[in-house]
């Protein structure tokens, strides 16, 4: 068998860096028309914005908050293309001189009706990949089911209810217990609740509790999911060590992304890329960004090791390496340790 079905990572997972024009731009390079973008301002304290194609574009989630959907805004991202997206002018995705990295996930690049759960999902599911975006709407009841359109049982899914009241971002991880949750929007440890109704996804399904902030009846949610493809992806936890001979996480690849967050306490959710400085170099300093506020680039003690098989820690730096501490990730690769062929790749 294969090791992997996927040698080249960017073919489904890219990072776009790019310099604000203040007017409509037409961003390339990304390698495939993106179902996903998160963009995020580097040089400046302005809070996230997530665009997908199943709720459409020039309609805003923002990370950091509990806020509702924006809807209709014009000036934000306007366009999927087949390279890349288009921005617009808006602060958080275009300002003229100011710095972005947008990340990218690849999905089907179209939605399909799907009523594989007792409510049916509008979905977006490239199962090569292991990533679906779903929509739906609640009617709350306790044991509802969503399909995902996966084909595999997903190891993490992020859930946002988009219209109604304002809610925390919801956080299903593998890694977790069923009746664990993390908040995306928060700095919270995990937290024993039954969003996910205490059941482990199936390959079809996730499951979801009667309340308000996962199935309120009528309003309208969202939720990305991810399976663990190997070479690819990989989605686990780990203890940090507190040493600059940091824990050695095993991915079978070399990442292009990962994003951390302490699961046993409180911790930032803390993402590092291949395009802002984390490399295979022993003291590097790689950029963090942080899911759960606004704040610019922080490049502090957060020395990150991008190896050819799996990321490390160098530094005792509380994102992502106090002694004791369980935290949970997920990654993406460059590419695989060993590709399709069975040839290894040369670490770098």
């Amino acid at each position: 068998m294969a090791y992997t079905t996927i040698n080249k990572g960017s073919s489904y997972f890219n990072t776009k860096l790019y310099t604000g024009t203040g007017s409509s731009n037409s961003l390339t390079g990304v390698g495939f028309q993106p179902d996903w973008v998160w963009i995020k301002k580097r040089n400046g304290a302005v809070g996230h914005r997530l665009y997908d194609a199943v709720r459409g574009v020039q309609n805003t989630l923002f990370s950091q908050d509990t806020a509702v959907e924006a809807t209709g805004q014009s000036t934000t991202l306007t366009a999927f293309n087949s390279d890349g997206f288009t921005v617009i002018s808006e602060s958080g995705v275009n300002a003229s001189g100011d710095t972005y990295v947008a990340w990218n996930w690849l999905g089907a690049n179209t939605t399909v009706s799907n009523t594989a759960g007792s409510i049916t999902s509008t979905v977006s599911a490239n199962s090569t990949a292991g990533f679906s975006v779903v929509g739906y709407t609640g009617n709350a009841t306790a044991g509802a089911t969503i399909g995902h359109g996966l084909g595999v049982v997903p190891r993490m899914i992020i859930l946002k209810r988009r219209t109604g009241s304002a809610e925390d971002w919801y956080v299903y991880h593998g890694s977790l217990a069923n009746t664990e949750v993390l908040r995306l929007n928060l700095t919270n440890a995990k937290a024993t609740r039954a969003d996910f109704n205490n059941t482990t996804p199936t390959s079809t399904v996730f499951t979801i509790n009667s309340t308000d902030n996962v199935n309120a009846s009528g309003s309208t949610f969202i939720a990305y999911c991810f399976a663990a493809i190997k070479g690819y992806s990989a989605f686990g936890s780990y203890t940090g060590n507190g040493s600059s001979n940091g824990t050695f996480i095993y991915t079978g690849f070399k990442p292009a992304y990962v994003m951390v967050k302490a699961s046993s306490t409180t911790g930032q959710w803390a993402i590092c890329d291949n395009k802002r400085g984390a490399a295979n170099i022993l003291g590097n300093n790689g950029e963090f960004l942080f899911a759960e506020n606004s704040d610019a680039t922080n490049s502090a003690p957060a020395n990150w090791d991008f190896l050819s098989n799996g990321f490390k820690a160098r530094a005792d730096y509380a994102a992502h390496n106090t002694s004791g501490v369980t935290y949970i990730y997920m990654a993406f690769a460059e590419n695989p340790f060993v590709t399709s062929g069975g040839i290894p790749v040369t670490a770098r």
